[in-house]
């Protein structure tokens, strides 16, 4: 990360070029649909007032008719991003994991002598763009989720019998349990995409790879992905902690400025967490092509010299064949004599 920094700024780079697009899609968009809203005399006239009341039916006047318009405008605007996002998306991922690839190939790590015999990378720019297109597959299944989740909710808690406890907390754990689903599964897409780009993957092969790679190395991945974790947790703290400063200032201070400084310190939180994301790629990068080293069996212990081991067996005692035993002399007679 701090070696090599391009690699963070490539990061930032293809994503914040998707993401001043999107905005200004979006605000042209939104521009473009209030410009076709009528306004007539009276609503101007309501507008004026700045009583709440007032203002709300103008406002509701002024809507009238064109839900159904805004509706169809936003789903065109909803699904055009997500295909820009898919190709854009593919072509950063394929840019930055084959310079990783090819930096853990070049490069030795901590006096490691020999890198580990990789096959040369095929890039396959269909496998990303498969993999990009099922993350935006689980996350229109997510939203449709949340929408479901919502209709269970209304449902346990009906007009003639309310219960906003119970449909607040029905509500809160399907939303948790589909927010962590889509978050597994959203990781596992991404940790694919190394795959489909380091070692020319299709799309559901990258995937069983990615998914072996956390069985296998499962304290590894859970290491890098927990420690990246607390850093951007303790970016967001700092982030959190200094944005209070320009919004402190906002009676004494302009707006613009205010403003001007609430999006400075949004956008260095980006970058941070755009950045310590392009750290925790490259951890993964190393963890495929710097696989564990094979365990060797425990060496023979040392000997004293080249005859003799370190640890000889003790003799086997010898019987003297020429020494008189009791056998030779008769025992009847001895006893007699003596």
């Amino acid at each position: 990360m701090f070696t090599r920094p391009s690699f963070g700024l490539a990061e930032i780079a293809w994503r914040w070029t998707f993401g001043f697009a999107a905005i200004s899609l979006l605000t042209f968009s939104v521009l473009q649909y209030l410009n076709t809203l009528p306004v007539g005399p009276g609503d101007m006239f309501l507008l004026q007032t700045g009583h709440p009341l007032l203002v709300s039916h103008a406002i509701a006047h002024i809507l009238q008719g064109s839900a159904f318009r805004a509706a169809k405008a936003a789903l065109l605007l909803l699904l055009l991003l997500s295909l820009a996002w898919v190709v854009i998306a593919s072509w950063g991922r394929l840019m930055t994991v084959s310079a990783l690839v090819d930096y853990f190939r070049e490069d030795k790590i901590e006096n490691r002598e020999e890198l580990a015999e990789v096959s040369d990378p095929k890039y396959r720019p269909r496998s990303p763009l498969g993999l990009n297109l099922l993350r935006v597959a689980i996350a229109a299944a997510a939203t449709l989720g949340v929408f479901g989740a919502f209709l269970l909710a209304r449902a346990a808690s009906p007009p003639t019998n309310p219960s906003p406890g119970s449909a607040a907390l029905i509500f809160l754990t399907l939303v948790m349990g589909i927010f962590l689903a889509w978050s597994f599964l959203n990781w596992i897409l991404s940790l694919a995409a190394i795959f489909a780009v380091a070692e020319g993957s299709l799309t559901f092969s990258a995937i069983s790879k990615a998914v072996d790679l956390w069985r296998v190395r499962s304290v590894s991945v859970l290491a890098a992905s927990t420690w990246f974790g607390l850093a951007h947790f303790f970016v967001f703290v700092i982030a959190s902690s200094i944005i209070a400063v320009p919004l402190g200032f906002a009676g004494m201070l302009p707006p613009g400025i205010v403003l001007g400084g609430v999006l400075l310190v949004i956008l260095l939180y980006f970058a941070a967490a755009d950045f310590l994301y392009a750290g925790r790629m490259a951890a993964y990068v190393a963890m495929i092509r710097f696989p564990l080293e094979p365990i060797t069996p425990p060496e023979a212990p040392p000997r004293l010299n080249n005859d003799r081991p370190a640890n000889p067996a003790p003799p086997i005692a010898r019987t003297d064949r020429d020494e008189l035993i009791l056998s030779d002399t008769p025992i009847l007679p001895s006893l007699l004599e003596s």
